[in-house]
């Protein structure tokens, strides 16, 4: 199975590497920069689950190729469009994509401009950044990726990409119920995202701060308020749950947000909250908590745009 990463970056080179370390025909598509990097220093993965390095497979976008069977859309939100105009000349009548972005909304716009039939569900958990040497570093012990046909069906194509995802040194796992899981990553992503750069603080002094608590439940009310407004398939008091695993995360846990903020990089504020609030619209909601957080994204990225 030939399989396509779209970019070498946080995500897109721990999980390519990983299945590379295992033996799996992995492509990495990447800027030139980026590529005279690898080239020249391997890809490297610092990983609390154990070190890799490599010398990867790489292609630019004017490069050409037949078709992969699988491609691992791993981009930022606000780099879509770009990334889509990149993959077309290496998407074929049975390729299947997995995008890993965070949020929802990016799925429509692949399966308007891939077909449906092309697109598969997926989310990762995981903490990675580049450092300065553009190496991977993996800083916690868990990396999940999870990915499932949208219909929930288990196809022989899904299975197949299962078989190949499996026996590495990272967590891939098959789900029967991809677009719950997606929500549910939604969910949770929003409110610590929307906490940390709201506060410019770690979830742990917000959530041990007076009032902290409050604030959170309130924010967790809001957000899958409209959720269930726009019937996403999200659980009976699944923010029960998510309130509870707040409370188990590292007092300085930091959201990938957050980090991106204090390097004065651009976010994804738009398609995270932005598109939450266009649906609160819809359903006539007051979502006020939402609005704030979303007020003081939009505020940074003012400030981005008059700095740059």
């Amino acid at each position: 199975m030939r399989i396509l990463v779209l970019g070498a970056g946080g995500i897109g080179g721990y999980f390519g590497g990983r299945l590379v370390e295992k033996g799996e025909d992995v492509v990495f598509l990447v800027r030139e920069k980026r590529k005279q990097q690898l080239e020249q220093s391997g890809l490297v993965i610092k990983s609390t689950n154990a070190n890799y390095s490599f010398k990867p497979q790489l292609m630019t976008k004017d490069q050409h190729s037949d078709p992969f069977d699988v491609v691992l859309l791993s981009t930022k939100a606000y780099h879509l469009d770009e990334a889509i105009k990149d993959l077309k000349p290496f998407v074929g009548g049975t390729t299947v994509i997995i995008p890993l972005l965070n949020g929802i909304s990016h799925l429509d716009q692949l399966i308007n401009e891939f077909g449906k039939e092309r697109v598969a569900g997926g989310l990762c958990q995981i903490e990675t950044t580049l450092n300065e040497s553009g190496e991977v570093i993996h800083s916690s012990s868990f990396d999940k990726l999870v990915f499932g046909e949208l219909n929930n069906e288990m196809t022989e194509r899904i299975q197949c990409v299962a078989t190949a995802f499996s026996g590495t040194k990272a967590d891939f796992i098959l789900s029967t119920q991809i677009l719950q899981d997606m929500w549910h990553k939604y969910l949770r992503i929003t409110i610590l995202s929307g906490l940390t750069t709201l506060m410019r603080a770690p979830i742990g002094p917000i959530r041990e701060s007076l009032g902290g608590r409050d604030f959170i439940k309130a924010l967790f009310d809001e957000v899958t308020q409209i959720m269930r407004a726009h019937h996403a398939p999200i659980a009976d008091h699944v923010e029960d749950g998510q309130l509870l695993a707040i409370d188990e995360l590292s007092y300085h846990f930091k959201t990938s947000m957050q980090r991106d903020m204090e390097k004065g990089s651009l976010i994804e504020g738009d398609h995270i909250h932005g598109h939450l609030l266009t649906l609160a619209e819809q359903a006539n909601l007051k979502v006020p908590y939402l609005r704030a957080i979303y007020q003081n994204l939009k505020v940074y990225e003012q400030s981005l745009l008059h700095n740059n």
